[in-house]
């Protein structure tokens, strides 16, 4: 994804510790700031605004013509707390997101009661698995359940979940179940998620088949090239050119909507509150990166308590990248980079001769590490069979070497199978 010199105010970078211009000091930057760590402790979040932030732009989500805030509500963590989903609404969000399994069911279940009474004022998405052995009955049978969750007697959007092969996309099924569903009227539009390896390949089928109004994709500073171009360009290393920003692209040129999700690059908040100011906290530069590309329509993002949807929505209605807000995301970088895996690259799978599925276990790690959710991480990584069993006392050491960004592949996947396997 391209951006325009113009669309970043500061053209000078400033060390977000001290407030100066950094310029070619950016490489002795990042490797103090990742040496010597900062304080996880939360300190109190600057400039509190004198009135209750709210959804400040709503966009058009493609041909879909659904009108939605730049910020929606992910509510892949939601169990229960029906308030949560009120003070979203009072603060103007009216995008929710959720899918069958988010919580084992209690997430659908729990805007379903949340939002008697506003129905009509909202947008739903969620999401199933269609796999390839998987029929229409099966996937009519899932859309139903969900409804009934949901309390409704349709969705906006359903989404293709996790999808990372292209072969779930070329059956039968989820086109002929997606023509039925539209015709009783319980999806208005469909869609495919994603976020792991072949993504790209999964995302330029599905729009030359013409099978996705809507895109939700893993995307944040760490996967947009122009973020590495502009922190390496005094540098001599060689530009990594993932293929999602021309996929994201080429949506936007056939009007189909596309949504960002992923977009605090492992979401580790606390990192970077030493570093903040009154600019903003590290989530607002993270969504300020993201909406401010060309290609991106709005953006979800998981909301647990009043405090983080208020923090969050300091971003709407922002376009602009500033110096300030690029300083905060190159000093994450410079701690949390070395771990982050790449949504959607898949460079690495092949190295591996016992076929570990390499992504989708980092995949796990961030959720038990950064997201601090290990029940999530646990669930998931029981989904992965042997997931990375191979890796504990590997003699291969085939992937060392195989991450173009230098992630230490062998050492975190071990060390995920032995606290989740």
């Amino acid at each position: 994804m391209s951006r325009r010199s113009d669309d970043v105010d500061s053209p000078a970078p400033r060390d977000p510790r001290t407030g100066t211009e950094d310029g070619l000091d950016r490489r002795s930057f990042l490797r103090g700031s990742a040496a010597t760590g900062v304080s996880l402790s939360l300190l109190p979040l600057p400039g509190a605004a004198a009135e209750p932030p709210r959804v400040r732009r709503r966009v058009t989500l493609g041909r879909t013509g659904l009108e939605i805030p730049d910020i929606g509500f992910g509510a892949s963590r939601l169990r229960g707390d029906e308030t949560l989903v009120r003070h979203a609404l009072d603060r103007g969000i009216d995008y929710f997101d959720t899918a069958e399994g988010y919580t084992r069911g209690a997430s659908e279940e729990t805007l379903g009661r949340a939002l008697q009474g506003v129905r009509e004022q909202v947008t739903l998405a969620t999401k199933v698995a269609c796999k390839a052995h998987h029929d229409v009955g099966d996937l009519m049978e899932a859309l139903e359940a969900s409804l009934r969750r949901l309390r409704t007697d349709r969705v906006e959007i359903y989404f293709n979940h996790a999808v990372n092969d292209v072969a779930r996309l070329t059956g039968d099924a989820w086109g002929e179940f997606v023509t039925r569903a539209k015709e009783q009227g319980k999806i208005r539009f469909t869609g495919i998620s994603g976020h792991g390896g072949r993504l790209a390949e999964c995302i330029d089928h599905a729009l030359e088949h013409d099978l996705a109004d809507v895109l939700l994709v893993g995307h944040n500073f760490g996967q947009d090239p122009a973020f590495h171009q502009r922190l390496t360009k005094s540098l001599d290393f060689v530009a990594v050119q993932p293929e999602l920003p021309a996929m994201m692209a080429k949506a936007k040129e056939k009007n189909v909507g596309v949504i960002a999700m992923k977009t605090l690059r492992g979401g580790k908040l606390n990192d970077l509150r030493p570093y903040e100011r009154e600019d903003g906290t590290f989530a607002q530069a993270a969504f300020r990166w993201v909406l401010s590309g060309p290609s991106v329509d709005a953006l979800v993002v998981t909301m647990k308590s009043p405090e983080m949807i208020d923090e969050y929505l300091g971003a709407s209605g922002s376009t602009r990248v500033s110096g300030a807000d690029f300083s905060l995301l190159a000093a994450y970088e410079g701690l949390n980079g070395g771990t982050q895996c790449r949504y959607g690259c898949g460079t690495c799978l092949s190295a591996c001769p016992e076929q570990v599925p390499i992504d989708e276990v980092l995949r796990t790690r961030m959720y038990a590490e950064d997201y601090a959710d290990v029940e999530l991480a646990r669930e998931d990584y029981a989904k992965l069979g042997s997931g990375a069993a191979a890796c504990d006392g590997c003699a291969h050491q085939s992937c060392l070497g195989a991450c173009p960004h230098g992630i230490d592949i062998g050492a975190l996947t071990a060390r995920t199978h032995r606290v989740l396997g």
